[in-house]
């Protein structure tokens, strides 16, 4: 059977999403591409594995050779110092998108994050036009991300499906999460929608399952056809709703939780 890539790429395929994604994207290609600047272990069958700085230009032009589309869930995935942010959040995706320019890749999936929007409050309910409010400098790298996005599919025509992800894991760990978990069957599935979609443009894909509360609108993704089928509601005696308000945990104030909260003063 053809399958419907030749050779897809996913960057950050040591990481922990990554990690989930790698045998679940097979059967989207002949040849899946891992790439990570850690340790990916040996190849399997219809694998290639190339460790890979994305700060280092030549080394992605090089990656991206032959390649169809591009799941980039690369970089650093969580709040770090700004010098580091910029080498492997901003250098590594202006690199990474003007090689699969070069290269005539036709598709890119950015892992964006729901820390684009993480200023806005639990009682805003917003869509992909609400202006981004990110709440750390990791939630600022993902801003560059989507605009850079938006600049080369609007001078190349190169389409960008940007997943503002929540919180993909196997359950959520805090009353935060219960709005903003996104199961892994869910995730594979936003993916699928953002690969295959005949045109996409430059479109922002809030990544959430299809959670009792919401705090994102997805209409303006309405033509992905991504509809979510868990629910974080099977964990809800987890997390019981007091009904007070505040909520007794600062961190669900926030689209964004902790990353809102944290002190993020210099130190020496």
């Amino acid at each position: 059977m053809t399958k419907p890539f030749k050779r897809l790429l996913l960057t950050g395929a040591a990481g922990g999403l990554g990690k989930i994604l790698r045998d679940r994207i097979k059967p989207w290609a002949d040849v899946v591409v891992l790439s990570d600047i850690a340790d990916m272990g040996e190849a399997r069958e219809g694998e290639e594995i190339v460790q890979c700085d994305l700060a280092d230009k030549a080394a992605v032009m090089k990656l991206l050779e032959g390649v169809e589309a591009v799941l980039h869930f690369g970089g650093i995935s969580t709040e770090n110092t700004f010098e580091n942010i910029v080498q492997a959040n901003i250098i590594g995706t202006a690199n990474l998108y003007e090689a699969a320019h070069k290269h005539g890749a036709k598709r890119i999936v950015f892992a964006s994050s729901n820390h684009t929007v993480g200023f806005y409050r639990n009682t805003d309910y917003i869509d992909a036009d609400a202006r981004t409010r990110p709440d750390s400098f990791y939630g600022v790298s993902k801003c560059f991300g989507e605009q850079l996005a938006s600049y080369y599919y609007d001078r190349t025509g190169l389409e960008t499906v940007c997943l503002r992800i929540g919180s993909s894991f196997p359950e959520p760990a805090n009353a935060r999460m219960m709005v903003t978990w996104l199961s892994y069957d869910d995730l594979v599935e936003a993916l699928r929608c953002s690969l295959f979609t005949p045109r996409v443009g430059f479109t922002i894909l809030f990544g959430a399952s299809n959670n009792e509360a919401k705090w994102w609108n997805n209409s303006k993704a309405s033509h992905l056809g991504f509809n979510p089928k868990d629910s974080s509601k099977q964990f809800a005696a987890m997390f019981p709703d007091t009904g007070a308000y505040p909520p007794p945990n600062d961190a669900v104030t926030y689209h964004g939780g902790a990353f809102a909260l944290a002190d993020i003063r210099y130190k020496d």
